[in-house]
C-alpha cells in the first residue's frame, strides 16, 4: 500500500473512531440526564400532549426547570377573552404555581368511610400543629364540591414530606393505600365528568377514551353504590385506542374487584356497535351513559405537565379538532334516547371545546341538547361557555370566519372550527351551559365540560336499523364503521348504520363469523376476533370460555361451599380451551351477554374477576379449587358453608401471623374452626354497631383451615390496609417467621410456642411449602 493511501486510511480511521467516541459520550450524557430526571409514574389523569394523554405525576413527581413563558399562548387567550376582565395576572400567576396534590377515597361506601375516618382522626390530626423548618404545615382540606368529603387536596410537596417522621408516615400511608386501590391520586378537575354523568347501578356505561382509568374507577364505584348487591344490572365498557395503556387501565380497574367492567381496545371514533340478546332476539346495545373524555392539546395542565409551556402552539388544537368531533359523534350515535353524554377536555381552547359541541349540536338537528347542570355541583366555581371566538394559525394569523380562510389553508382549518353564523341557531344551542374551569378560581387545573342529553335518534339513524340475517351479511359490501362518524353527508348513513350493526363484511369474513358464532352456541367460547376481520395490534389475548352446565368441575365446588341455588353458574368463565383450568372468573349476566354476542367484533383485553384458584393437592380436601380474595366480596353472598365468624382481635391475629394455631382465636371462632374439615374457608368480620370505636365496616377474608392452624390468603397491601383501619401501625416484618410487627405486638411480645405446638406446625398441611398452589394470593397474576 502506498504511504499516501496508508496515511489517508489512518486519518479516516481516526476520524471514524473520534466520531464514534463523541457519539457514545453524547449518548452517555443523554442517558445520564434521562436517568437523573425522575420517571413519570403510571397511573393518573389527564393531561395531553399533542393528542396523547400523559400520566400524572405521582406522589414523587418532578421536572427539570423550564421557563414558564409562552408569548403566543398569552397573546392567543388574551385576544379570545376567556378570562374575566381584571383577572389575567391572577390567571397567569396561578398557571406558574405547582398544582396541589389531590386524592380521592375510592372503593365501597362503608370501606371508604372508614378510610376517611382514619385520615381525619389520625393522620390529619397529627399534622395540625406540625412545623417543618419553622413553617406551619398546611393540613389537607376537602374539595368543597365533592360529595361526602371523599376528595381532598394538599400543598405538601415531596421535599416537605421527607423532612418530618410524622409526614413520612403520612406519605407511606398514601403510597400503600394507593397501591391497594383505596386511594386514587387524581387531579381535582378530572373528578368532575363522572359526577355529572349521574350514574345509577342499572346504567350501561361506555368510557370511550378511558386510560389510564381514574374516571373509570369512579364509574365502577357508582355502579356498586349498594354493597349488598354483588351483581349490579349495569356495567362499564372501558375503551382505549392504545394497546399498552389498556393494560394500565386493567390494573386500575382490577383494584376495585368488580365483575361489571370490560376493557376493550378500539379507535374510539370507530368503536363497533354491539348487539345483545333480548328474549331470544338480537337488539342493538345503546348506552345509558357515555363518558367522552377526548385526547386534547392539554394546555389546562400546564401546572402539572410543565413541558406544555414550551411546546404549546395553536396547531395542536387545529390537528385534534376533527378527531374530537368524530369521537363525540360516534358517542352520540351509541347513546340511548334519554341518555346523558359528558364531553370533556383539559384544554381551554374553544376550537377543542365549544367548536366541537356546536358542530355536534348542528349535525344532530335537535336530537341532542346541552343540559343545564349549573346546580348539580354546589361549591364548584366555573365560567359559562363562550359563544364567539376566532381561529389562529401557528404563525399568528387570525380568521373570524370560514370565508376568510384562503384555499391553501382549507385542509388545516375546517368550517366546524368556527361559531355558527346564524345567530338564532347559535342562541338556541345555549353554549353558555358548558362549564369552563379556570385555574385561579379554585386552585386547580384548567378544564372544559359539556353535558349532552339525547332527545331523539341522530338524523341519519331515523330509520331504526335491524339486525340482518347471515345470508344478507354475506351479500353486503364491507363498509368501514368509522365513516359513520365523519363529517360527510349524514343522509347517506342510515343504510351504513344497519350494515355496521351486523358487522357485515366480505363473504370470507362472513363465513368466519358464522363459524365463530356456532362455536359460541356449542361451548360458550368467546375467542379473539378472526384475523381477517380486523387487524390486531399488541398482545394476542386468551379466549373467554364459559363453563358449560354439564362441566364435571363445578358439582364438587357447589357441594363443598354449599352454593346457593341462585348462584349464576353460567357466568363462570376460564381463559383456556385446553388442559386443566387453573383459575375461574366471574362476569355479570349483562357482560356475559355482550361477550357471547360480539366476540367477532371486539378486541377484549380483560373482563371478570378471579373467584377460585386451583389448589394442586385440593382433591384430597374434597374440592380442587380454593377461594380467591380478589372476588370474595362478589362470591360471599352465595356461600352457605365453611364460613367462620371472627372478632376484630381474631382479624388482627390472622393478618399479623402467618399460621396462627386455632387456640389463638377467640372461643367462638375456635369452636367453629374445630367443626370444619381441612380446606378453603371464609373468615367474616361483622361490625358491632353498639361499639362505635371498633371498625364499622364488614370484612371478608379468604383463608385455609389446616390440621392445627389457620392462615389467610390476603395480598400484603390489603393486609396493611385492614390493620390500619383497626388502628394498628405496621412497624416491620419478620421474613423468616412470617410475622407482621405492629405497635401492639411490639408492646406485648409474643410468648414462644411449646413443644406440642411446634410438632403440630411441622405436621400442619396449611404450611405454604407443604401445599403446592397454596401460596399467598398476592403472588398470583391478577388476570
Amino acid at each position: 500500500m502506498q504511504p499516501e493511501v496508508q496515511r489517508a486510511c489512518g486519518l479516516v480511521g481516526r476520524c471514524v473512531r473520534s466520531a464514534c467516541a463523541a457519539a457514545w459520550a453524547m449518548g452517555r450524557r443523554a442517558r445520564g440526564r434521562r436517568f437523573q430526571q425522575p420517571p413519570q409514574p403510571e397511573g393518573e389523569e389527564d393531561g395531553s400532549d399533542g393528542g396523547r394523554k400523559r400520566g400524572q405525576a405521582g406522589w414523587e413527581g418532578g421536572y427539570p426547570e423550564i421557563v414558564k413563558e409562552n408569548k403566543l399562548f398569552e397573546h392567543y387567550y388574551q385576544e379570545l377573552k376567556i378570562v374575566p376582565e381584571g383577572e389575567w395576572d391572577q390567571f397567569m400567576e396561578s398557571l406558574r404555581e405547582p398544582l396541589p396534590a389531590t386524592l380521592r377515597i375510592t372503593g365501597y361506601k362503608s370501606h371508604a368511610k372508614e378510610i376517611l375516618h382514619c385520615l381525619k382522626n389520625k393522620y390529619f390530626k397529627e399534622l395540625e400543629d406540625l412545623e417543618v423548618d419553622g413553617q406551619k404545615v398546611e393540613v389537607p382540606q376537602p374539595l368543597s364540591w365533592y360529595p361526602e368529603e371523599l376528595a381532598w387536596h394538599t400543598n405538601l410537596s415531596r421535599k416537605i414530606l421527607r423532612k418530618s417522621p410524622l409526614l413520612a408516615k403520612f406519605h407511606q400511608f398514601l403510597v400503600s393505600e394507593t397501591e391497594s386501590g383505596n386511594i386514587s391520586r387524581q387531579e381535582a378537575v378530572s373528578m368532575i365528568p363522572p359526577l355529572l354523568l349521574n350514574v345509577e347501578p342499572h346504567h350501561k356505561i361506555l368510557d370511550m377514551c378511558a386510560a389510564p382509568g381514574s374516571k373509570t374507577t369512579q364509574l365502577i364505584e357508582m355502579l356498586h353504590a349498594d354493597m349488598s348487591v354483588p351483581f349490579p344490572e349495569g356495567f362499564v365498557i372501558a375503551n382505549d385506542v392504545d394497546n399498552k395503556r389498556c393494560y394500565l387501565l386493567v390494573h386500575q380497574a382490577k383494584r376495585l374487584s368488580s365483575p361489571c367492567i370490560m376493557v376493550v381496545n378500539h379507535d374510539a371514533s370507530s368503536i363497533p356497535r354491539l348487539t345483545v340478546d333480548v328474549d331470544g332476539r338480537k337488539e342493538i346495545l345503546f348506552y345509558d351513559r357515555i363518558l367522552c373524555d377526548v385526547p386534547c392539546s392539554g394546555d389546562g395542565t400546564m401546572r402539572k405537565n410543565i413541558d406544555v409551556w414550551k411546546k404549546w402552539t395553536t396547531l395542536n388544537s387545529l390537528q385534534l379538532h376533527g378527531l374530537q368531533l368524530r369521537i363525540a359523534t360516534r358517542g352520540a350515535e351509541q347513546l340511548a334516547e334519554g341518555g346523558r353524554m359528558v364531553y370533556s377536555t383539559c384544554s381551554l381552547n374553544p376550537v377543542e371545546d365549544e367548536a366541537v359541541i356546536a358542530a355536534l349540536l348542528e349535525k344532530s338537528e335537535g336530537a341532542l341538547e346541552l343540559a343545564d347542570v349549573s346546580a348539580e355541583l354546589p361549591g364548584l366555581k366555573w365560567m359559562p361557555g363562550v359563544s364567539q371566538w376566532k381561529v389562529m394559525t401557528r404563525d399568528g394569523q387570525w380568521f373570524a370566519d370560514w370565508h376568510e380562510v384562503p384555499q391553501g389553508r382549507h385542509t388545516q382549518i375546517r368550517p366546524t372550527m368556527f361559531p355558527p353564523t346564524d345567530l338564532e341557531k347559535l342562541q338556541a344551542m345555549h353554549l353558555e351551559r358548558c362549564l369552563r374551569i379556570l385555574p385561579h378560581h379554585q386552585n386547580t387545573g384548567g378544564f372544559f365540560v359539556a353535558v349532552l342529553v339525547k332527545k331523539a335518534p341522530m338524523p341519519w339513524n331515523k330509520r331504526q336499523p335491524k339486525v340482518q340475517s347471515k345470508s344478507a351479511e354475506a351479500r353486503e359490501p364491507r363498509v368501514s364503521s368509522h365513516v359513520a362518524a365523519t363529517e360527510g353527508n349524514p343522509s347517506d348513513q342510515s343504510e351504513l348504520e344497519s350494515q355496521m350493526i351486523t358487522g357485515a363484511g366480505d363473504s370470507e369474513t362472513a363465513h368466519t363469523t358464522e363459524n365463530t358464532e356456532s362455536n359460541e352456541k356449542k361451548d360458550g367460547v368467546c375467542g379473539p376476533p378472526p384475523s381477517k376481520k380486523m387487524k390486531l395490534f399488541g398482545f394476542k389475548e386468551d379466549p373467554f370460555v364459559f363453563i358449560p352446565e354439564d362441566d364435571p368441575l363445578f358439582p364438587p365446588i357447589e357441594k363443598f361451599y354449599a352454593l346457593d341455588p341462585s348462584f349464576p353458574r353460567m357466568n363462570l368463565l376460564t381463559r383456556t380451551t385446553e388442559g386443566k383450568k387453573r383459575q375461574l372468573y366471574m362476569v355479570s349476566k349483562e357482560l356475559r351477554n355482550v361477550l357471547l354476542n360480539n366476540s367477532e367484533k371486539m378486541k377484549v383485553i380483560n373482563t371478570g374477576i378471579k373467584v377460585w384458584c386451583r389448589n394442586n393437592s385440593g382433591e384430597e380436601f374434597d374440592c380442587a379449587f380454593r377461594l380467591a380474595q380478589e372476588g370474595i366480596y362478589t362470591l360471599y353472598p352465595f356461600i352457605n358453608s365453611r364460613i367462620i365468624t371472627v372478632s376484630m382481635e381474631d382479624v388482627k391475629t390472622l393478618l399479623t401471623q402467618e399460621n396462627p394455631f386455632f387456640r389463638k382465636l377467640s372461643s367462638e371462632a375456635y369452636s367453629q374452626v374445630k367443626e370444619l374439615a381441612k380446606g378453603s374457608v371464609v373468615l367474616k368480620y361483622e361490625p358491632d354497631s353498639a361499639n362505635p370505636d371498633t371498625l364499622q365496616c364488614p370484612i371478608v377474608l379468604c383463608g385455609w383451615r389446616g390440621k392445627a392452624s389457620i392462615r389467610t390468603f390476603v395480598p400484603k397491601n390489603e393486609r396493611l390496609h385492614y390493620l390500619r383501619m383497626m388502628g394498628l401501625e405496621v412497624l416491620g416484618e419478620k421474613k423468616k417467621e412470617g410475622v407482621i410487627l405492629t405497635n401492639e405486638s411490639a408492646a406485648s411480645p409474643e410468648q414462644p410456642e411449646d413443644e406440642e405446638d411446634a410438632k403440630q406446625t411441622a405436621q400442619d398441611p396449611c404450611v405454604p411449602d407443604s401445599i403446592p398452589g397454596c401460596d399467598a394470593a398476592a403472588a398470583e397474576p391478577s388476570r
